[in-house]
C-alpha cells in the first residue's frame, strides 16, 4: 500500500508560519526551518518583553515625576511620601502625565501636600 501523506495540511502549516515571518531579514522570511526558528524565538521575546515593558514605563514615569518635583523644590521620594501621608491616591502614570503636559495641575497637587 502506498504511503499516505497529508500534504495539504503540512503545506498550510508552513504557509502560516511563512506568512507570520513576512518582513523578517534574509532567509528568516522564506526558508522554512530558519523562519520557524525565528518565529519561535520571536514568541519568546514577546513573552519576556511584555514584562519588561511594564518596568520600563514605570521607570519613565518616575523620571518624569522626579523632574517635575525638582522644579518645585522636592525630590521624587519626598513627594511620594507626602502624597501617601496626605492620603492622595494618584498613580504614577497620571502624575507623570500631569508633570509633562499639565504643569499647573501638577503644581496644584504639590501645593496640596507641601508643608507650609
Amino acid at each position: 500500500m502506498p504511503r499516505s501523506v497529508n500534504h495539504v495540511a503540512s503545506k498550510a502549516r508552513r504557509k502560516k508560519i511563512l506568512k507570520l515571518t513576512k518582513g523578517y531579514f534574509g532567509a528568516r522570511k522564506n526558508v522554512w526551518t530558519v523562519a520557524k526558528n525565528a518565529w519561535e524565538k520571536g514568541l519568546t521575546y514577546a513573552f519576556r518583553d511584555r514584562k519588561t515593558k511594564k518596568r520600563n514605563f514605570r521607570a519613565l514615569w518616575i523620571m518624569r515625576i522626579n523632574a517635575g518635583a525638582r522644579l518645585e523644590g522636592l525630590s521624587y521620594s519626598k513627594l511620594m511620601g507626602l502624597l501617601h501621608k496626605a492620603g492622595i491616591e494618584i498613580n504614577r502614570k497620571v502624575l507623570a502625565d500631569l508633570a509633562m503636559n499639565h504643569p499647573e495641575a501638577f503644581k496644584a497637587v504639590i501645593d496640596k501636600v507641601k508643608p507650609a
